[in-house]
């Protein structure tokens, strides 16, 4: 087999180098992973609006698809909560509330099978950069807000009753009316909070006991032994046996267009949290994490999950961990997971009829409630409250605006926090400072010493059209504030990565400026790469060849020497 196949199907790789010994492990967390997938595939497909049993299909079809396309051990895709809402928010302008569960089911196809196209392009493209788009802060800021939608809107589900009502704030409305008007299932609130309390519980107490898996069956137990849905309580209903046949999602043309941003939108949240994770897990295994094979992967599950009714995937932090932590060794387990749903496909189709939507909510609701981070948010506003109110505007953003919005402004927080950092960097004058090495902020360290008539800045950022002009401010700032005559200003360029032609035009209206005041513009430790630059928009040569030095302290002898000012360091005499 060659290298290049083994490297974008690693699955064929698992099977060559399996090992006997891992089938017992692998066998063991298979099985403990199915008591997880089966309620959450089924929760979180009823969060996007789907037949539950959607989301039984869409859980065999990432599992088997990863296994063979994904480059990671143990990373486990699958339905995701942060997803669900986003879906949701795509499919309920083309279907309507309460509209044509068939219809919906081709839509979500269509979307996975969209989204999977985008991520397995930006795979082979070798994007995987793109993932690092999102920053942290802005990332715990729109899965917290993701965290409050989800929260609101199963609410009604929990108290046994139902809204059409979308958006935060209506839905908050008519879960509060709902409540007032005494449309409450006491027998379904009941079933609903046992269910969250006893995931909740073994969550924090037995976290190696699947909580979803127990308090989900206990919830159906209880229905089906007090005959509950003769009671007013909602089930989930009969779940068709055995698994669809392959087939091409039937949606019209404007459709597919309208879905199209949508499946942009999550594709980059899905590819963000799965390249992420994946990280996270290889540096935790001492493994090596290929961003980009991870993107094929994740495309090529969407694709699977879109031809067999399926809906968009992503990673599950979750998920993995129950695998990771039930001594997973490879992809054999969600293979084995994947029969086991099968199992429960063929075998149990009555199951749904005891299944409470009350119990679904709670599944959900607790999803929820570990997507929200506030440990997160508290450590922002201790360190960097800046960062903190990017947090917070992610957040809002979702809230207020809704998910799919949500999206495009957790992306436009990103890019414009970016843009203030490096249109206004950090700079510095420097100093010698007494028996330390090197140059030093003067800021910082008021007793570091300034040689006479010379400007030493450092600059820390690539220079652009969004801050050209506040470099060449700054410049002559200090020139200005030194209070004496200067003949020479070197800017210590390492950190200066690049120049835009904007940026260029701003240095040649600062060379004009010290020209006129007889001062003389010197770099050092500049980069081959931005002297090519410089080249090309002819200012080089107005710097001069004399005038580049690789090193500060060469830039600071050629001072010396062109000047012939007098000068000594702390170091001078020094071995």
């Amino acid at each position: 087999m060659g290298s290049s196949t083994a490297r974008f199907v690693p699955g064929f790789r698992l099977v060559r180098n399996y090992r006997r010994r891992y089938a017992r492990a692998d066998l063991l967390a298979g099985l403990a992973l199915v008591a997880l997938l089966v309620p959450q595939g089924m929760a979180y497909a009823e969060l996007a609006g789907l037949p539950p049993v959607t989301g039984l299909y869409t859980t065999v079809t990432a599992l088997l698809a990863y296994a063979v396309f994904g480059p990671s051990h143990v990373l486990v895709l699958g339905p995701d909560s942060a997803l669900g809402p986003l879906i949701a928010a795509a499919l309920l302008p083309l279907v309507g509330a309460g509209g044509d569960p068939t219809k919906a089911v081709a839509l979500a196809g269509m979307l996975a099978l969209l989204m999977g196209a985008l991520c397995v392009a930006a795979g082979f493209a070798r994007l995987g950069l793109l993932a690092e788009l999102l920053s942290k802060p802005v990332r715990i800021g729109f899965l917290n807000g993701i965290a409050i939608v989800v929260f609101v809107g199963q609410l009604p589900h929990l108290f046994g009753f139902s809204s059409d009502a979308q958006g935060l704030a209506a839905e908050a409305g008519a879960f509060g009316r709902g409540v007032r008007d005494g449309r409450t299932v006491p027998a379904a609130l009941a079933v609903g909070l046992g269910t969250v309390a006893v995931i909740l519980v073994l969550r924090r107490l037995r976290p190696g006991i699947p909580g979803v898996f127990v308090g989900i069956a206990l919830a159906a137990l209880v229905t089906a032994g007090f005959d509950l849905a003769a009671h007013g309580v909602a089930v989930v209903g009969a779940i068709p046996s055995g698994v669809p046949a392959p087939a091409f999602p039937s949606v019209g043309l404007s459709d597919a267009g309208t879905l199209f941003l949508a499946a942009a939108g999550m594709a980059f949240v899905a590819l963000t949290d799965t390249s992420v994770l994946s990280r996270s897990l290889a540096a935790k295994r001492g493994e090596h994490s290929d961003t980009n094979q991870e993107i094929v992967a994740l495309g090529v599950a969407n694709i699977a999950a879109g031809l067999f009714q399926g809906f968009p995937v992503s990673a599950s932090a979750s998920r993995t961990v129950v695998a990771e932590s039930s001594g997973s060794r490879t992809q054999m387990t969600g293979v084995i997971a994947a029969v086991g749903v099968l199992v429960v496909l063929v075998a149990t189709a009555g199951l749904g009829t005891y299944l409470p939507m009350a119990g679904l909510a709670a599944v959900i609701i607790t999803a929820s409630l570990a997507l929200f981070d506030v440990r997160s948010l508290v450590w922002l506003g201790r360190v960097r409250r800046s960062e903190l109110a990017l947090s917070l505007g992610a957040l809002l953003g979702v809230a207020v605006l809704g998910v799919l919005p949500g999206v495009a402004v957790a992306i436009a927080l990103s890019l414009g926090d970016f843009v203030r950092r490096a249109w206004r960097p950090y700079d510095a004058v420097l100093g010698r400072i007494e028996g330390r090495k090197g140059y030093h902020d003067i800021d910082r360290h008021p007793e570091a010493r300034q040689i006479p008539g010379l400007v030493l800045l450092r600059f820390d950022a690539p220079l652009f059209f969004a801050n050209g002009n506040e470099f060449s401010d700054r410049v002559v700032a200090a020139v200005e504030d030194r209070g004496e005559p200067i003949r020479w200003v070197i800017v210590a360029a390492e950190p200066i990565t690049d120049i835009d032609t904007s940026a260029a035009e701003a240095l040649g209206g600062l060379l004009d400026e010290l020209d006129a005041r007889g001062i003389v513009l010197a770099f050092a430790e500049l980069k081959g790469r931005v002297k090519d630059r410089l080249r090309r928009y002819g200012l080089y040569e107005r710097i001069g060849d004399a005038h580049v030095f690789p090193t500060l302290g060469t830039a600071i002898d050629g001072y010396l020497a062109a000047t012939g000012t007098v000068w000594t360091d702390w170091s001078d005499g020094q071995p």
